[in-house]
């Protein structure tokens, strides 16, 4: 039977030179931040936002987005480790107990935390180009799902964020892992970020004059982070103390998010109906 499963054995690295490696997990995350600011760039085009307001936009959202991911994983996944080891936090390397130097990447990203340190970095931007920080939210949103794909794609060639043992046909055996077929959790993950990023650009083009003040923001908020909660429960647990809990770590960090884009959808149609009100007495 276990021949009828998807066996997977990627090896991560694609070349390795003098101990530097390039993975595809870092490949297809570049590849996922071409592809994104593609996408604000039509949609820069189409508000009539000046092109150098996205330069600076992907300069201070790469920053923050790649800070907050590794600090959100540090703090709320290893706290105790990486409080002792806090060099192996901004640095690629774990120092080894025999005083040798190991090079390992930034191994431990976490998406809830790249959304806190992208909004971060998002109220800087706004300050430096004076553009309306709700606006800017709301055009990101369109193409924030675009980057979560190839991200979780990322993650499957690593043979990381693994899946519960299941029987279902589709289930891969992660042989760096073990022998069992497993829910290819990061798959999930990454069709459901393709079908949100359709949803937002289809609602963009339709609907983009009736819907602002928040809602595009609040609405991808909303369906990332409930996707994301609904997926944990299919997934490993990352680290041993959510073993006890009855819901994880990414779960319990999802229902702030969830909340947070629910106040923004409600306001952003609140003044939508404001507005249409208005224009109606108006008249």
């Amino acid at each position: 039977m276990i021949l009828n499963y998807i066996h997977w054995n990627l090896d991560p690295e694609i070349i390795n030179i003098f101990g530097f490696s390039l993975r595809y997990y870092s490949l297809l995350f570049v590849t996922g931040l071409i592809s994104t600011i593609i996408i604000l760039k039509w949609i820069f085009k189409k508000e009539g936002l000046p092109p150098e307001n996205l330069d600076k936009l992907t300069m201070y959202a790469i920053i923050g987005m790649v800070l907050g991911m590794r600090l959100g994983h540090c703090l709320f996944y290893e706290p105790s480790y990486y409080l002792a080891h806090p060099l192996e936090i901004i640095l690629p390397v774990k120092f080894l107990d025999n005083g040798g130097i190991e090079f390992t990447g930034f191994q431990g990203l976490a998406s809830h935390g790249g959304v806190l340190g992208f909004l971060i970095a998002l109220y800087f931007y706004s300050r430096k180009t004076k553009q309306p920080m709700l606006a800017t939210l709301d055009l990101i949103a369109v193409a924030a799902g675009l980057l979560g794909v190839f991200i979780r794609l990322g993650n499957f060639m690593n043979s990381e964020i693994i899946g519960i043992p299941t029987t279902k046909p589709w289930g891969v055996i992660f042989e760096r892992i073990d022998n069992i077929p497993r829910h290819p959790a990061q798959l999930y993950e990454s069709i459901s970020y393709l079908i949100i990023f359709t949803v937002m650009i289809f609602l963009y083009i339709k609907a983009k004059e009736k819907f602002k003040n928040g809602f595009f923001f609040g609405l991808v908020l909303i369906l990332i982070f409930i996707a994301r909660f609904i997926i944990e429960f299919v997934k490993e647990n990352q680290v041993g103390f959510e073993d006890e809990m009855s819901i994880n770590m990414g779960q319990i960090l999802s229902l702030p998010y969830i909340a947070i884009g629910i106040g923004f959808l409600i306001y952003g149609l609140r003044s939508w109906k404001s507005t249409t009100h208005n224009n109606v007495y108006n008249l």
